[in-house]
């Protein structure tokens, strides 16, 4: 009976109403969208390059899609047990504080980018060594991809549908926002990687953004049990990004300006 209670928001008419005709819900949805895109877009690429080892386009493009309801379900079941879960302040505690690592992760790896790559480096020469090792498999290539595709998205999603419960609780209103991101996301990765070269700053705001959302997370545990509105919330994040674009570029101008 409990497992049925966690889910039952997803199978109710009048949350799905409220929500689809809702202002304040769509956009806590285009919040979610855009931190799914920002977040996930290497990842996107990384998926993409798994299916290169597969034969023909059509191999590579139904194993993204396989990939891509197998991520939609996992996204279900997750939302379903964390809308649940992040209701014990341990959980918020542990989320908060997880995103405040993946936070101060992301600035060290940026001032020692020659730890990184000896990282990328170790990484590519223990996938070399995997490959390299005749083994015996039971599935085709195409069924062996698929579920490679499937286990990179489930590691890949669980820090976004962290931050996504941190910023809504209401299920519905990530489960669409995150659907949509993951597609946006797949669809358009190229354009949001062209975008984030033309202004790299916004790499670094989605980690500001993610830090925010930390802090909402944890302002909400007793005993300040604070909870920010959905609409401010989403007000800071367009705030933030709009920021970040002037910001860019007024700083193009003035290095502009200096250069002889």
């Amino acid at each position: 009976m409990q497992l049925i209670k966690l889910y039952q928001p997803f199978f109710d008419a009048n949350n799905w109403a409220h929500v689809l005709t809702s202002g304040q819900d769509w956009m806590m949805i285009l919040t979610l969208i855009l931190m799914e895109c920002l977040l996930s877009v290497d990842n996107a690429v990384v998926l993409a390059a798994q299916t290169q080892v597969l034969p023909t386009k059509d191999e590579q493009r139904k194993s993204l899609v396989y990939g891509l309801w197998g991520a939609y379900l996992f996204r279900f079941i997750v939302i379903g047990i964390g809308t649940y879960l992040i209701n014990f302040w341990e959980i918020k505690l542990l989320g908060g504080l997880y995103l405040l690592y993946l936070v101060y992760k992301y600035f060290y790896d940026v001032r020692h980018p020659e730890l990184v790559a000896k990282k990328e480096e170790a990484k590519k020469e223990n996938h070399k060594k995997k490959n390299s090792k005749k083994r015996k498999h039971h599935l085709s290539l195409f069924w062996r991809t698929v579920i490679s595709i499937e286990s990179m998205d489930i590691v890949f999603s669980i820090d976004s549908v962290l931050a996504a419960l941190a910023m809504s609780n209401n299920p519905v209103v990530v489960l669409v926002g995150g659907m949509i991101g993951i597609l946006c996301m797949r669809g358009v990765a190229e354009i949001i990687i062209k975008l984030m070269e033309i202004i790299p700053e916004l790499q670094t705001m989605a980690y500001v953004l993610i830090s925010i959302i930390a802090i909402k997370l944890l302002i909400s545990l007793p005993p300040l049990n604070f909870k920010l509105p959905d609409a401010i919330f989403a007000g800071i994040v367009f705030s933030t990004v709009i920021l970040t674009i002037i910001f860019h570029y007024v700083r193009q101008n003035v290095h502009g300006k200096k250069m002889p």
